[in-house]
């Protein structure tokens, strides 16, 4: 019979571990073994290959020069066996292709968190990536095939082409101050609020940037004087906290705060910024079944309108 086929695992680690240790002793200690356990391993494995591969040293034991020669392939070939049953273990736990989710502010702090706890559930096994960031940025991803769906408001007509939209729920934009705020107590506000408080806005190109637009000349609204162009949702609430600042976003982004009463929305209407939140994706290809899959529970996570 080939050599080869003879050899087990088990001679293996206990040869690897008694040349770590250069004690059967120890080696049984760390192997879980007895040390009669170990030598009659030791013992099998020389008599396989047909050399003496460890020799009394004192108290102790050393390798033979046979045993200095099989150790170095030994070791690596244990290594490579302990690599593969790693890497089955992990093929058993993740198979399949990501799913690779752009999510805009608007859902990042309300859809999607629910959304990912019920996908881990599932018990589908593909990694999963969310992204967020801007939504140009994120639509050029997805064209590229780097992301599978998009989630987030409807983008402007000149930034669809070779994608398809899938409206599920609408969100509007709306003017939000901290709880402490003087002006969170007022039942009205006056047209030049945005000239006397610092106002957080989102700059040109951001999704929501034409809303905003739209709503302060409706609402006769002075221009802030000093504003801040962001996108970060982090950042708009940690400096809401700290200051007197007005911040101008989708509702969806700041609906927790609101609804705990750390967050205030002014009485303004910006009933004409309602628009339409939902899915993006490539025209020309099918998802895959776990992206599909996760859309669907996108789906059934959608707000009341």
């Amino acid at each position: 019979m080939d050599i080869s086929r003879r050899i087990k695992i088990r001679h293996l680690e206990a040869f690897v571990e008694v040349a770590r240790q250069k004690s059967v002793g120890r080696a049984a200690i760390t192997l879980s073994l007895t040390q009669p356990a170990v030598t009659r391993t030791i013992r099998e494995l020389e008599e396989i290959v047909g050399a003496a591969l460890v020799e009394r040293d004192g108290r102790g034991i050393k390798l033979s020069h046979q045993g200095e020669v099989f150790l170095s392939h030994a070791g690596s070939g244990l290594a490579a066996v302990r690599g593969g049953i790693a890497a089955l273990a992990n093929v058993a736990t993740v198979s399949g292709p990501p799913v690779r989710i752009g999510a805009l502010p608007t859902v990042s702090a309300t859809v999607m968190p629910a959304a990912v706890v019920d996908f881990l559930a599932s018990g589908v096994k593909s990694p999963l990536r969310v992204i967020t960031g801007e939504n140009w940025v994120l639509l050029d991803q997805l064209r590229k095939g780097d992301l599978d769906l998009v989630m987030g408001r409807m983008p402007a007509p000149e930034m669809m082409t070779s994608l398809r939209f899938e409206p599920l729920y609408r969100d509007r934009v709306i003017f939000v101050v901290s709880r402490n705020h003087p002006l969170a107590v007022q039942r009205q506000v006056a047209a030049d609020i945005l000239a006397r408080h610092p106002v957080l806005v989102p700059p040109a190109g951001s999704i929501i940037h034409p809303y905003v637009e739209r709503v302060m000349v409706e609402q006769g609204m002075s221009r802030p004087i000093r504003a801040i162009e962001t996108v970060s949702d982090s950042f708009g609430r940690a400096f809401l906290r700290a200051s007197d600042a007005i911040w101008i976003i989708s509702r969806g982004v700041v609906s927790a705060e609101i609804a705990s009463g750390e967050f205030v929305e002014l009485p303004i209407d910006t009933g004409s910024t309602l628009g339409a939140v939902g899915l993006v994706t490539r025209e020309a290809d099918r998802l895959h079944d776990a992206a599909v899959f996760f859309a669907d529970i996108l789906r059934r996570h959608t707000p009341m309108s």
